[in-house]
């Protein structure tokens, strides 16, 4: 799956582990310019998600920064479903924070997209630094069930 993943786009929003990194790195084609990716953070640390733990992305980015085929432009995070929105706007808050330390350790030209928030928290989510919404649901409905 990654190497048609490194050979055919350029941008990949949801890398969640440094082994994956690794292996779109060493399976981009020469000639192409570096893959696009984002990290993916389970920043409320719930069991049925994957992502990096908000205590390991600092030694991720450090790792993937020395790849060579790719282009770390910043961090994404779907937080817990929760209706309390100030539990929400936290999960966010921290995400900002961990986004602007991993800014510090990259080039910060290219280390500029935070990816959190959907239809249903898009407030909140630009409130605490998002430069990407995910508004599926505002655009074309609600999933059937």
């Amino acid at each position: 799956k990654t190497r048609s993943i490194a050979s055919l786009f350029d941008w990949v929003h949801s890398v969640d582990r440094v082994s994956i990194a690794q292996r779109l790195s060493n399976q981009r084609p020469e000639g192409l310019a570096p893959l696009n990716i984002c990290l993916q953070i389970n920043i409320d640390k719930e069991a049925s998600k994957s992502g990096l733990l908000p205590e390991d992305v600092l030694a991720a980015v450090e790792q993937i920064n020395d790849m060579p085929n790719l282009c770390l432009r910043g961090l994404m995070a779907i937080p817990a479903k929760s209706d309390d929105i100030q539990s929400t706007r936290a999960s966010f808050a921290r995400m900002y924070q961990l986004f602007e330390q991993a800014q510090q350790l990259s080039d910060a030209a290219s280390f500029d997209t935070l990816s959190m928030g959907m239809s249903a928290d898009i407030e909140p989510a630009i409130a605490e630094g998002a430069t990407l919404l995910r508004v599926g649901t505002d655009i074309f409905g609600a999933r059937s069930s």
